[in-house]
């Protein structure tokens, strides 16, 4: 783990908990800092930036192509991939394009070498300037099954900023495009609801850093003068609440038009500060005590 300047993902076991509230907000209290919409299916985070565009890349994936004069029908392609991307019919091998992991294993053990690679576009990455925030959104082609190589392409633009925090806003869930979101981050941020159902979602992502062996803190949003599930969910597991953001009208007014409330009002950039610094706290902690991450 670095030891500073961490690279901080925000997640969340589902959308609409405040993960992009959150991870913009953090962003624009750093100042000087890198921001990352790995939701690569619904970016939204450009929204509220409104990012000045400095350029924009196409991002493609390879995928393979089958030369059916060569194919002797060994079926060794088929038998490789796990993801059932490739068929045998009628004494072919078929590719089911939506499926392909594009990890080019066929092509490495084809024996008759009569596979070989094509470039697909799958998106884009649009990159911008918003005050000192460096925005890089990732968008994905509609119709494409995988957002994951546009997320690589995305996390590159850390490695390229090693002087500057960087806030990765990742899609929601657990699924594949979450774990290539968070499996070089130095600590990760779970946005969670004051409410069972939001416990089901936290508990999902909660597993999934700890496959990852990532350390980790919850924000809780929404949060209420009553009982807070969530809450009794992170002192039971022991995990550190790294702050409450309060059911609060003008906040989710700012936020459903767009607004960063760190850059409209002092109250938020002080909330939004103060939750910056138990992050920063929280990752460095980590950092002396498991130096080897």
């Amino acid at each position: 783990m670095k030891q500073s300047n961490y690279t901080i993902a925000v997640l969340s076991g589902k959308g609409g908990t405040g993960k992009t509230l959150l991870s913009v907000n953090l962003a624009a209290a750093a100042g000087d800092a890198v921001y990352l919409d790995c939701d690569v299916e619904e970016p939204n985070g450009d929204l509220f930036f409104k990012p000045k565009i400095t350029s924009q890349e196409t991002v493609s994936a390879k995928i393979p192509l089958i030369d059916s004069g060569r194919c002797n029908g060994c079926r060794t392609c088929v038998d490789f991939c796990k993801f059932n991307a490739l068929a045998f019919i009628k004494g072919k091998p078929v590719l089911f394009k939506d499926v392909c992991h594009s990890c080019g294993g066929c092509v490495l053990f084809c024996p008759q070498s009569a596979i070989r690679e094509e470039e697909k576009d799958v998106g884009m990455i649009q990159n911008g300037m918003s005050e000192s925030v460096r925005v890089h959104t990732g968008r994905l082609n509609a119709g494409e099954a995988s957002g994951i190589p546009i997320i690589k392409q995305l996390l590159k633009k850390s490695a390229d900023e090693q002087t500057l925090p960087v806030l990765i806003d990742c899609p929601p869930g657990s699924a594949c495009s979450v774990m290539e979101s968070i499996k070089d981050a130095d600590y990760c941020v779970l946005v969670a609801e004051p409410t069972v159902f939001g416990v089901h979602n936290l508990k999902m992502v909660c597993d999934l850093v700890n496959v990852f062996h990532k350390p980790h803190g919850i924000v809780l949003n929404k949060c209420l003068e009553e009982e807070n599930p969530a809450g009794e969910f992170c002192k039971e597991h022991q995990i550190p609440v790294l702050g409450r953001i309060p059911f609060d009208s003008k906040l989710g007014s700012l936020n459903s038009n767009a607004k960063i409330a760190v850059r409209e009002d002092e109250h938020y950039r002080e909330l939004f500060s103060a939750l910056l610094r138990n992050v920063i706290e929280e990752a460095s902690h980590e950092a002396v005590a498991h130096p080897q991450r």
